[in-house]
């Protein structure tokens, strides 16, 4: 027996050790800390839910149930006229009630954002706010900025800051903002909050994937009203 006879076993065992068990190992972590994460937030989430009516109701699962049950009836109900004069009413004083009104305004602005009528997160957009040839990812929330003493010349954008829950509200002109049209806005939030780690897949469809305009069709959108809205009514 050679040498190269005799040294092949310690090759091929160092080669499992030094490759095999690292890359299937790796490959383990990405499938199970993902599912573990989120098999452990839903524990959570339904924990901290389904104790909250936990003095009255000691039955795991039917807390959260009830819970349930009283959102739905609340949303229900508030549909009518006169439980709708109500909370208006309600919410007036709250909004008048010194020390609590800019707790209850920003929660309920807040969820309106989100789940509401009044959504702001749907609309996404590049933004070039550090320098021309740098583009952000964020969100049109406001194309009419009177209140600041702006007028429609510009437009509000919210930029998510990656692994955060905090972000950047630029007020910028709108020749500064190009709006996302193929893709849809909850994968351009996770790519965003992501840091760009997702794989993004164009939708189909009448806002499939548009090329970049070339440079006559820059001086084109120039010459254009400032006051054009960037997203369809």
């Amino acid at each position: 027996m050679n040498h190269s006879q005799r040294a092949a076993p310690g090759r091929r065992i160092s080669r499992f050790f030094g490759r095999f068990i690292p890359q299937h190992f790796l490959r383990g972590l990405t499938v199970l800390v993902p599912t573990a994460i989120t098999l452990a937030l839903l524990f959570w989430f339904f924990d901290k839910m389904d104790g909250i009516l936990r003095p009255l109701v000691r039955t795991p699962g039917v807390g959260l149930a009830l819970l349930l049950v009283i959102i739905l009836f609340v949303g229900w109900i508030s549909t009518f006229g006169t439980v709708k004069r109500f909370f208006r009413r309600f919410d007036v004083w709250l909004e008048h009630t010194p020390g609590v009104s800019f707790i209850y305004s920003s929660t309920r602005d807040f969820l309106e954002a989100f789940a509401g009528r009044k959504r702001r997160f749907t609309h996404a957009v590049l933004v070039s706010v550090l320098a021309d040839d740098v583009w952000l990812v964020g969100f049109l929330t406001d194309e009419d900025l009177e209140g600041f003493k702006l007028g429609v010349q510009y437009v509000s954008v919210y930029v998510p800051q990656a692994y955060n829950v905090a972000g950047q509200l630029y007020l910028v002109k709108r020749e500064r903002v190009r709006p996302i049209e193929h893709l849809s806005a909850a994968d351009v939030m996770k790519y965003a909050v992501t840091g760009g780690a997702v794989e993004l897949t164009a939708r189909s469809g009448p806002h499939a994937h548009r090329s970049p305009p070339k440079e006559k069709e820059k001086e084109k959108e120039k010459e254009k009203e400032t006051d054009e809205p960037l997203v369809a009514a």
